[in-house]
Parts: structure tokens; sequence; C-alpha cells
């Protein structure tokens, strides 16, 4: 049998869907935020820091970690 042209959902059900997953969508959008700010907030601490042993002053430009600390020793 062909299905008839009558629309089975209502406007009401039709609406709270659209609530919801607007809802859904808002909650992710807050989290994502959450997660990219706390990021922002730890790369911003991070670039004070120098990621080898030795500080910046003590390295020559081109010159790999291991030679700096060969000299320096």
């Amino acid at each position: 049998m062909a299905s008839s042209g009558k629309r089975k959902t209502t406007m009401a059900k039709l609406t709270r869907e659209r609530r919801l997953m607007e809802r859904r969508l808002d909650k992710q959008a807050r989290k994502l935020a959450r997660k990219q700010g706390a990021a922002d907030a730890s790369v911003g601490e991070g670039d004070a820091t120098t990621t080898d042993d030795q500080a910046p002053e003590d390295r020559v430009d081109g010159e790999a970690p291991e030679e700096v600390a060969r000299r320096i020793a």
C-alpha cells in the first residue's frame, strides 16, 4: 500500500526535537570553548620555559642541545 501523504509527527514533537538538538549543540559548543580555554592557558604558561636543560643564552644559532652540553661541560 502507498503511504498516505499525512505527516505522522506533530508540530509539537518536531519543535521539542529541534529545541533538544539546539540545547545539545549549545552544550557541545560550551564544552569545546572550555577545552580551548584550558589549552590556551596551558600554552601561555609554557611559553616562558625552555624545553631543553640549557638556558637560551647558552645556545648558539643552529647548535644542537647535545653540542651545547658538550661545550658547557
